[in-house]
């Protein structure tokens, strides 16, 4: 069995060690190789954009105080040419403030140095809070989790952020409420993928947690307001209606999402039945979140159980969720993990380490594709490749709310068995 097989990766401290290693390795190469492309040093004087440097060029604004013309298409998409030398790319901003706030510091350095600091700090955090959680399964973990931590290292995505973010949530929210609500609060630098979260806060009564989220939220859009002007709100909420005409139009790379969304939508769905069916799955997703706490209410299964589901499904809420978002999705499996072997076969055990293995991988597979067939330049969109990624976490979702239904069953079949008895 698939499971197994990656289950005896933890079988023996030495064992674990030589994979934690492997993998870590792995990912000191690509930040080596990603910090001289992102430095443009050598070959990548010219190159097509990716992630970070979207961040750069925001970071730059910011001290520029023309922040706003980042939320407006026809201004960003000339910043993004002329940092790339004339190439083109098309990377709409649709953040919050406050991670524009966040991001401004590393202008002040070279651009290669910048991505540097920030993977490497990310990364760190996040991997520390995976191994406070995961314990004697962070090797397994590191195995399953290794192509979607590439592809993070390799666009210089804030995954690694929004990660730990949830993780320490997660970690604290049982004792220490003022710290999760610190860390949930601070999600509000992508409010989309907190929303798991915050039912699970509501779900639980943890009050002093949600209060705290609620003051953070509050204290860094008063910062915003007075560094940026209140009008930056606007400009926000203006690019994120632009945004939503650009995926209505499939102007995203949409193979690269693991959205309901974008799976059907690339699959030929028109628009308004992929949006439904993404919204339905989000009812699914938050219904799991509920059910997972009324069964560790009634003891069938564990809180911790129940947050991991909530780390899981937080990824498959929004219409606009990547393959870069799936460190999240680590956070849950190493929740899961002490308690998964008692719920699920191993056939059941395998298709998770499967799907959130495709789901990370598929993407930059696909890439490193189309750029080799069609060359890099090439406009992605205009080649089809299906979202695999988004039928990968629809089956996961899936498979995740038939271990909470054998969950429902026992917890109705134990009364009966004992009026039975009587």
């Amino acid at each position: 069995m698939f499971a197994e097989t990656l289950e005896a990766v933890q079988s023996s401290p030495s064992k674990r060690t030589i994979y934690v290693r492997f993998v870590l390795a792995a990912l000191a190469l690509i930040v080596l190789f990603k910090t001289l492309r992102f430095g443009r040093w050598g070959a990548w004087q010219v190159r097509e954009l990716s992630d970070f440097d979207a961040f750069y060029i925001i970071a730059q604004q910011v001290w520029r105080g023309q922040l706003d013309l980042v939320y407006r298409f026809e201004t960003l998409i000339k910043l993004q040419a002329e940092a790339s030398n004339g190439a083109t790319s098309f990377m709409p901003w649709t953040y919050p403030p406050q991670f524009d706030l966040l991001v401004a510091p590393f202008a002040l350095l070279p651009a290669g140095f910048a991505y540097l600091l920030f993977i490497t700090a990310t990364l760190t955090i996040y991997l520390v809070t995976l191994r406070a959680i995961a314990g004697k399964n962070f090797a397994q973990i590191m195995v399953v989790m290794f192509p979607a931590l590439a592809i993070t290292v390799g666009c210089g995505q804030n995954g690694f952020l929004t990660g730990a973010l949830i993780g320490l949530a997660c970690l604290n929210v049982e004792r220490r409420q003022v710290l999760a609500g610190l860390a949930l609060g601070a999600m509000v630098i992508k409010p989309h993928l907190a929303i798991a979260a915050g039912v699970y806060i509501l779900a639980t009564r943890r009050w002093v947690a949600l209060a705290t989220a609620t003051m953070v939220v509050l204290a860094s859009s008063l910062v915003c307001t007075l560094v940026f002007g209140w009008q930056i709100w606007a400009a926000w909420l203006g690019a994120i209606r632009e945004s939503a005409i650009f995926l209505e139009h499939g102007l995203y790379p949409l193979f690269r999402m693991i959205s309901a969304y974008a799976a059907l939508g690339r699959a030929g769905f028109p628009p308004t039945f992929a949006f439904w069916a993404q919204a339905i799955a989000a009812c699914f997703a938050l219904f799991a979140v509920v059910l997972a706490v009324w069964l560790g209410d009634a003891r069938k299964m564990s809180s911790t159980f129940a947050l991991g589901i909530t780390a899981m499904v937080s990824v498959m809420i929004s219409p606009y969720a990547y393959d870069y978002d799936l460190p999240m999705v680590g956070i849950g499996l190493a929740l899961l993990l002490p308690d998964i072997a008692k719920v699920a076969s191993a056939r059941e055990r395998s298709v998770i380490y499967g799907l959130i293995l495709l789901a990370g991988a598929y993407g930059m597979l696909q890439s490193a594709r189309l750029a080799a067939q069609f060359g890099n330049d090439a406009d992605m969109d205009e080649k089809f490749a299906p979202a695999i990624g988004g039928f990968a976490l629809i089956s996961l979702l899936v498979l995740l709310l038939r271990l909470l239904w054998r969950g429902t069953q026992l917890v109705t079949a134990l009364p009966q068995a004992a009026q039975a008895a009587e």
